[in-house]
């Protein structure tokens, strides 16, 4: 049996926040297109006008993606990368960073054997709940800037880029204004990181008990989609909240934006956007623990050659 329990934590805390940080911004900047075309197809709702029905103007992941690029330039889809960099580096490093120090602490220092999935499920909550705290006005201003390019030609952009969106949202609306839709997001995310991080330690944990597998890349590319799956089918009906809650002013409380949307659109709504959601979330953890696996190998290979 392979402890590789002890494998991920023989590496300092700022290796594994480095290498986390790094891991999540490569993954950010290779699937951030599938993100803007998630948020894009979360906030648009059933438009009625008179008595007929007006087609949705995006329709799929492909066809949102080819509808962006088409009418707004090949950059629009990677619109919100420069706060999506930021999150991720703050957000990415902290959750993922932390998971194995509190998941030790959780178990305690004398614990032997496998760590009960409550535990890892546990460390996943408190870790994504305490990042996101954190790193919440980068979300914000992420979502805001992907939305940006709903605005109909000719009507002037609110933000030039990524800082001057932060201080336009802090001297306009107050600086309390950058944690808007922290409750969503605290709940979206502390429950995506658990599923994210507790089935990806789970899946990878019992496939190494299979004979012929390996701690190797094929392992972690299984374990990585089972991470982003189980996440997506968790995660999807609190994302479309949060994602509307940020982007729609609309809301006075996460309950009256889900009341409103289950009423208005019906209960699938909350899976709107499964397939490109989980496009993106797939594939985001896919390329996340890939290079985080990757990444720690070679701080953990760094650090013991420093130390002899």
């Amino acid at each position: 049996m392979v402890d590789h329990g002890k494998a991920k934590s023989d590496i300092s805390l700022a290796g594994t926040f480095a290498s986390s940080a790094f891991a999540a911004c490569f993954a950010e900047i290779c699937t951030i297109p599938l993100d803007t075309a998630k948020v894009r197809l979360q906030l648009q709702k059933k438009a009625v006008e008179g008595d007929g029905v007006t087609l949705p103007k995006y329709r799929g992941m492909l066809g949102t993606v080819g509808t962006i690029a088409r009418e707004e330039g090949l950059a629009a889809l990677w619109k919100g990368i420069i706060p999506g960099l930021h999150r991720q580096c703050l957000f990415g490093g902290l959750r993922i960073g932390l998971y194995e120090p509190v998941k030790n602490l959780y178990v305690g220092k004398d614990h032997v054997g496998e760590v009960p999935l409550s535990k890892k499920i546990l460390a996943g909550l408190t870790t994504g709940a305490l990042g996101i705290a954190i790193a919440n006005p980068t979300d914000l201003v992420k979502v805001r800037l992907q939305a940006e390019g709903k605005l109909p030609p000719g009507v002037p952009r609110r933000y030039s880029g990524a800082l001057n969106a932060y201080s336009t949202i802090a001297r306009q609306e107050g600086v309390a204004a950058l944690w808007t839709g922290i409750g969503p997001n605290i709940g979206r995310n502390a429950i995506i990181n658990a599923a994210e991080l507790a089935s990806y330690d789970q899946v990878k944990q019992t496939i190494l008990k299979i004979p012929g597998f390996t701690d190797n890349i094929l392992t972690h590319l299984l374990s990585g989609l089972g991470a982003g799956f189980f996440a997506v089918c968790i995660g999807s009906p609190v994302d479309v909240v949060k994602s509307r809650m940020m982007g729609d002013s609309a809301y006075k409380s996460t309950l009256d934006c889900f009341v409103k949307t289950l009423k208005n659109d019906g209960p699938l709504a909350f899976y709107k956007g499964f397939i490109p959601n989980f496009g993106r979330l797939g594939s985001w953890n896919v390329i996340m623990f890939l290079t985080l696996e990757q990444a720690k190998k070679f701080v953990r290979d760094l650090e013991s050659s420093s130390t002899s």
